[in-house]
């Protein structure tokens, strides 16, 4: 097979053409509307929809079909009634590093906005996943995450009231969880990780400032600590289009 000189690794074979050859109109145009993207640069404002139609000699609708995809991709943004470029993707580790630090490496200032802080009797279901004892208590810690102070995803964290009893009192809801922990001696084992992709409820995209069609990389976390004790689980939602995840693999 033929490959262009300027194919990038990570690019769809092709671009993506089929075999056939017979390319959809708003494909083709959503081709060009990308490099564009690549040589406007970060925040650069795209034509308008009746510029790019008459660019590319196309219907409005076509456009438009172009640029969703290329929004849902992250690759563009809405800002107001216009559409700029959007910046890199946030790279996250799948590590125990916490979010905190993955956002730092990266040159962005994190930061959490507190939703909810509440004290229940632990649920069969809860209790099941992760080893607590049916009915103890346990605190569930809900924060929007943002980086340079934009919206990026929704974090749910539970944890046995016994393990962190001062939760409500001596913890800052926009410092990070993990650094909490590790001042009162408390040091993560191990942990099971799943990632699946899903639409956020209506509130979960009103939370996180998005519509409710945008896909979300949802993460589950049950974490333990040095001696095999259930520690915390962790249901995070991250917008699909600012964030990418990262792992070092090993043979």
């Amino acid at each position: 097979m033929d490959y262009p000189n300027d194919q990038a690794p990570g690019a769809p074979v092709r671009s993506g053409i089929p075999e056939h050859g017979r390319v959809p109109k708003y494909y083709a145009v959503k081709a060009r509307i990308d490099r564009l993207v690549g040589e406007l640069g970060e925040g650069a404002a795209i034509p308008t929809e009746r510029d790019l139609s008459e660019r590319y000699e196309v219907a409005r609708e076509t456009v438009r079909q172009a640029l969703r995809e290329l929004v849902l991709e992250g690759k563009l943004r809405r800002r107001g009634r216009g559409t700029v470029v959007a910046g890199p993707k946030l790279a996250q580790p799948l590590s125990l590093a916490s979010y905190t630090e993955g956002v730092r490496r990266q040159g962005r200032t994190p930061g959490r906005a507190l939703v909810t802080l509440d004290r229940f009797p632990c649920p069969d279901a809860l209790a099941a996943e992760t080893g607590l004892t049916r009915g103890e208590p346990v605190w569930h810690l809900e924060r929007v995450l943002l980086a340079d102070d934009e919206r990026v995803g929704l974090e749910s964290t539970y944890v046995a009231a016994a393990r962190v009893p001062d939760l409500d009192t001596g913890f800052d809801p926009d410092s990070s969880f993990y650094a909490h922990l590790a001042g009162q001696g408390i040091a993560f084992g191990d942990a099971d990780e799943r990632i699946e992709t899903v639409l956020a409820t209506p509130r979960e995209a009103l939370l996180i400032g998005t519509p409710p069609a945008l896909p979300m990389l949802l993460i589950h976390r049950i974490s333990r600590d040095t001696e095999g004790r259930p520690l915390e689980r962790v249901r995070t939602l991250y917008r699909g289009d600012r964030f990418s995840f990262t792992t070092r693999l090993e043979g």
